[in-house]
């Protein structure tokens, strides 16, 4: 007891430390499921699978991923009748980081979409590994 006490502030450095090495996964459990730019790809390429960007209409406009659609996450409730027909198809959903995607996630599985996707580390991450974009 009297080593906790005398060392108080390297035991809570090192619970802080920890919970920092662990954030990463916590944060991957939610807004899932995720998928790389390389799987995402895969699903573009073998599944047809749409692109949606949630970004605001001047981030997409500054530039997006090749062939993406901009379904602002604000609007996104209201103009997801205009998705209906991509029911049938995987859907990559995507914005700067991974947040508003993960917010845009649950309003398509009400919609009726069964595979829906967070591209990983968002529009930064495709521009990263080089895979084309508009401007």
């Amino acid at each position: 007891m009297e080593f906790v006490q005398n060392n108080l502030l390297l035991i809570a450095v090192a619970f802080l430390s920890g919970g920092m090495l662990l954030w990463p996964f916590v944060r991957r459990s939610t807004g899932g499921p995720w998928v790389s730019t390389l799987d995402a790809t895969r699903l573009i390429n073998r599944k047809d699978a749409p692109v949606l960007d949630v970004r605001d209409p001047a981030e997409f406009a500054a530039g997006h991923i090749l062939g993406a659609r901009n379904m602002p996450l604000a609007q996104l409730g209201a103009r997801a009748a205009d998705l209906d027909k991509l029911k049938g198809k995987p859907v990559i959903v995507y914005c700067d980081g991974g947040s508003r995607a993960s917010s845009a996630m649950p309003v398509l599985k009400q919609r009726g979409f069964a595979e829906v996707y967070n591209l990983t580390g968002g529009y930064a991450a495709w521009q990263q590994a080089g895979l084309p974009v508009e401007k």
